[in-house]
């Protein structure tokens, strides 16, 4: 594990010089692949795209445990607000290297999450709401850790085009009973850049694109965290939403049909290498 640096991120809008170099500095450790353990899963994430939801702090605070972490907030079109997005990838060449190294496996996958704060060190993480995952894998980590990943059926249709470095063709359609969703994205191949409510793109990295510690709670209530690593996300460029629908987020009155065409920022990127720092703790 890295050492921690105490980053003061409560106002991640502000222009503080001192900050932005703390950013700097945290991401450079974040940046540092950490070694794995007998646990550790490795995987290459196809087709990554980050949509970004700019959300009224009183509609998160319900689903966070916000005595244990803080919402950011980050002033967009004026106002503040916090942060929250939906993470679609495939998972291609799954496997545990230290276990069945030849035994690999592909899927698609979803990641919700909510940027938040560690109250007791200052530093930026995820709030997870679950995981859907397109494949039976999904019952390993159901059944020994608890975690709130839930099977889907996924449809997708994407196809990059290496010469233009950019993607022709974005579509992912998600059947699931707990997070139903579709996604079709334009993508313009135009750089990610300097996103609303961030002043320097190392603090943006450090909270948007890096974040390496994840919290949830289990299927049985409990506090649960893990951690992961992947290096930097490039080519990364932006994208237009063409069509985005999400279940989870209309079930939990946390955006409206109408809200979910109006993302922050869409985000895409053909391939990352990933590690998952397993097993998960219980906190």
């Amino acid at each position: 594990m890295q050492p921690w640096i105490i980053l003061r991120v409560t106002s991640p809008m502000t222009n503080d010089p001192n900050a932005a170099a703390q950013a700097r500095a945290r991401l450079e450790q974040r940046l540092i692949e950490p070694p794995g353990d007998g646990a550790t899963a490795m995987t290459d994430l196809a087709h990554f795209a980050l949509i970004t939801f700019a959300v009224p702090r009183a509609r998160l605070e319900p689903h966070i445990p916000t005595d244990r972490f803080a919402l950011p907030e980050f002033v967009i079109d004026g106002q503040p607000r916090c942060l929250m997005s939906v993470i679609p990838f495939v998972d291609e060449h799954f496997h545990f290297p230290r276990f069945f190294p030849f035994a690999k496996f592909r899927f698609g996958q979803t990641n919700y999450r909510v940027y938040v704060t560690d109250r007791a060190t200052g530093e930026p993480c995820v709030w997870f709401f679950g995981t859907t995952l397109g494949s039976p894998v999904v019952h390993i980590p159901r059944t020994l850790w608890r975690l709130p990943w839930h099977p889907a059926r996924y449809a997708v249709d994407c196809r990059y085009d290496g010469t233009a470095q950019r993607y022709a063709r974005y579509r992912f359609a998600v059947d699931s009973a707990w997070a139903p969703a579709a996604i079709e994205l334009e993508d313009s191949g135009a750089p990610a850049g300097l996103l609303p409510g961030f002043t320097d793109e190392n603090t943006q990295a450090l909270i948007l694109t890096n974040p390496v510690a994840g919290y949830f709670y289990r299927l049985d209530g409990r506090l649960g965290t893990y951690s992961v690593w992947h290096p930097r996300l490039q080519p990364l460029t932006r994208a237009r939403p063409l069509r985005l629908y999400f279940g989870l987020f209309e079930r939990l009155g946390l955006l409206s049909r109408d809200e979910m065409g109006a993302p922050h920022s869409a985000l895409v990127c053909p391939l990352t290498r990933f590690k998952i720092l397993l097993p998960p703790r219980t906190l």
